[in-house]
């Protein structure tokens, strides 16, 4: 019995929560996902492919990022938000408890298993009104920008070491010791990949969601506390 057959499969499996993500307060992107779990290492989401959504509406057009505008000529309320999908491969993500980081496990439209993707982040979670609770049903996600790729023969690599650096110490967006933090994380998973240990030890690199899972359609306005950028 592996770890995914021993996730508490309660009253949360399935249940629809909404995923955002937010760089430097604003908000880049978000989706509804699906609970596929909750265990001693974290909690399970599955995010499916062409996920309805919502992103930031961008001068530049829809290949625009963020990271590529100069934070110093963001709009003082933010990018107004955009009807979207969820653009990449699905995703199962688990959020270890208490961790800077989230690892994603993608997924290619026949299902399979593409390699890990390690997201350095930090979290909180909010009632629809915006009130912290760790129940509710909105997890934000502030982006720490750097991350780590892990091929499926756990060869990995960092991404996005150079923006990281330049924004690094920026008031909207880390402080070098949350940096340094994030690195000696970094390179902790590192070493487990190259061993193969949990989390890059072949766990749920077969999942596969219930077939009535589809895509979660809920695509409910994003609340007033996350249009600014920022939780009221």
């Amino acid at each position: 019995m592996d770890r995914m057959d021993r996730m508490d499969r309660m009253d949360r499996w399935g249940r629809v929560l909404w995923w955002w993500l937010r760089i430097g307060g604003q908000v880049s992107v978000g989706c509804p996902v699906r609970v596929a779990g909750r265990g001693p290492e974290g909690v399970w989401l599955w995010l499916a492919a062409g996920s309805p959504g919502w992103r930031a509406r961008l001068p530049g057009g829809r290949r625009a990022h963020l990271r590529d505008l100069d934070p110093e000529r963001w709009p003082p309320g933010g990018f107004p938000l955009r009807p979207d999908r969820w653009r990449n491969g699905s995703a199962l993500i688990l959020q270890p408890p208490g961790a800077g980081y989230a690892v994603w496990w993608f997924f290619s439209r026949d299902g399979t298993f593409g390699g890990w993707y390690v997201n350095f982040e930090r979290r909180t979670r909010y009632e629809e009104q915006g009130a912290v609770n760790e129940e509710g049903t909105d997890i934000v996600v502030d982006d720490l920008e750097l991350d780590l790729t892990v091929s499926p023969d756990r060869h990995w690599r960092w991404k996005d070491e150079e923006s990281f650096a330049v924004r690094t110490g920026h008031p909207r967006f880390w402080t070098a010791e949350e940096a340094e933090t994030v690195r000696a994380d970094g390179l902790r998973l590192a070493a487990l990949a190259e061993a193969g240990t949990f989390p890059f030890d072949g766990t749920a690199c077969d999942f596969a969601p219930p077939t009535d899972w589809g895509t979660a359609l809920r695509r409910r306005p994003p609340g007033p506390w996350l249009t600014d950028g920022a939780p009221a």
